[in-house]
C-alpha cells in the first residue's frame, strides 16, 4: 500500500459512506472502492464490515486507521521539518568567536538569530584567527567572526561593521578627567598591547595609530587578551587601547574615554566562511548579520 491509498482509506473511515469519502477526495466511486480492496487483499482481512446504513470498521480496520494517522503525521512532519531546513530555519549553526567581540555586538547578533530561527542549534567556539581559519576549511566551522583578516582564495571575509576605539584606564589617572584622549597624549603613557602573538592583528592596528602620527608608543606589556590587559590597567600597570565592545568588561577602577584622532579611530569586525558555501543556515545567518545594527557601547562605559 502507498501513501495516497492510506489518505484515502482514513477519509473512508472517517465517513464510513463511500458516496461522502469520494466527495471529500474528488474522485469517483469505483476507484476509491478498489483501492480498499487492494488493502485488503494485501493484509489479508476486511477493514470495513458492510451494513445497511453505512459502513463500520472491523478490528483490523481500526487497527489500521490508527497507525495510518500516525504514519500521515509523521510524513506530514518530515515534510515540514525538511523544508524548514532548506529555508535555514533547521539545522545547525557553528560559530568561531574570539576576545572582545563576545562582550557585547555578537551576543546581541546571535540573539537576533535565534529568536528568528529557534530550531536552529547554534554551537561557539572560542578560537584564534589561525583555529578559526583551519576549523572552516576542515568544515568544523560554519561561519567565524574576527579582526584583520587576509583575504583568501577559498574564504570570504565579509565586514560586518566598524567599531570605535577607546582607552581603558584608572580612574585615578590623570587622563580620566577628559572626555576623549589623543594619540599624543597617549604616547607619553605605559601602554599594554594584545595579542602577544606573531600574525598580524589588533596590536598592529594599534601600533600604526601611533606611526601615522609620527609618535611611537611606550608599550609596557604585552599580553594575550584583553581581559589580562584590562586587569593590568585595573592594578594600575598602564592604559590600554580597546573596541569599543569590551567597554562592556567592568573591573575594579577602570574608565573608558573615546581615542581621539583625525579621522575618528576604529577597527572592523569581519565575518569569514567557505567560498562557495550556500547551506541554508549559512544564508539565513548572513541575512541577519547583513541586517544588524549594532547599538552603541557608550553606555556601558564607565565614567
Amino acid at each position: 500500500m502507498d501513501l495516497r491509498q492510506l489518505k484515502n482509506f482514513v477519509v473512508l473511515a472517517e465517513e464510513l459512506n463511500f458516496s461522502r469519502a469520494a466527495v471529500r477526495l474528488h474522485i469517483s466511486q469505483p476507484p476509491l472502492s478498489r483501492q480498499v480492496q487492494a488493502i485488503e487483499s494485501e493484509i489479508g482481512a476486511p477493514l470495513f464490515e458492510r451494513l445497511p446504513k453505512g459502513l463500520a470498521l472491523t478490528a483490523a480496520g481500526c487497527t489500521l486507521l490508527d497507525d495510518a494517522r500516525r504514519i500521515l503525521g509523521m510524513v506530514d512532519a518530515a515534510k515540514d521539518r525538511a523544508g524548514q531546513a532548506g529555508r535555514g530555519e533547521m539545522g545547525r549553526l557553528d560559530v568561531g568567536i574570539f576576545g572582545s567581540a563576545i562582550f557585547h555586538h555578537i551576543p546581541r547578533l546571535l540573539l537576533q538569530f535565534r529568536s528568528l530561527y529557534p530550531q536552529v542549534k547554534i554551537s561557539l567556539h572560542e578560537q584564534t584567527k589561525a583555529e578559526q581559519i583551519r576549523a572552516l576549511r576542515e568544515r568544523r566551522l560554519t561561519i567565524g567572526f574576527n579582526r584583520h583578516v587576509r583575504p583568501e582564495p577559498d574564504l570570504v571575509v565579509e565586514p560586518v561593521y566598524q567599531e570605535p576605539l577607546l582607552v581603558a584606564l584608572h580612574g585615578e589617572h590623570p587622563l580620566a578627567q577628559q572626555a576623549a584622549i589623543s594619540v599624543r597624549e597617549l604616547s607619553a603613557q605605559p601602554l599594554i598591547l594584545y595579542p602577544n602573538n606573531t600574525r598580524e592583528g589588533f596590536a598592529d592596528h594599534v601600533l600604526s595609530l601611533f606611526r601615522m602620527a609620527g609618535l611611537q608608543a611606550q608599550v609596557e606589556l604585552q599580553v594575550k587578551d584583553v581581559v589580562t590587559a584590562v586587569a593590568l590597567v585595573s592594578s594600575g600597570f598602564g592604559l590600554c587601547v580597546t573596541p569599543e565592545a569590551a567597554s562592556s568588561l567592568q573591573l575594579p577602577g577602570v574608565v573608558y574615554r573615546p581615542l581621539k584622532a583625525d579621522p575618528p579611530p576604529t577597527v572592523d569586525l569581519v565575518c569569514l566562511y567557505r567560498r562557495g558555501d550556500v547551506s541554508p543556515v549559512l544564508m539565513a545567518f548572513l541575512e541577519t548579520v547583513r541586517k544588524f545594527q549594532p547599538e552603541s557601547g557608550g553606555k556601558d562605559r564607565v565614567f
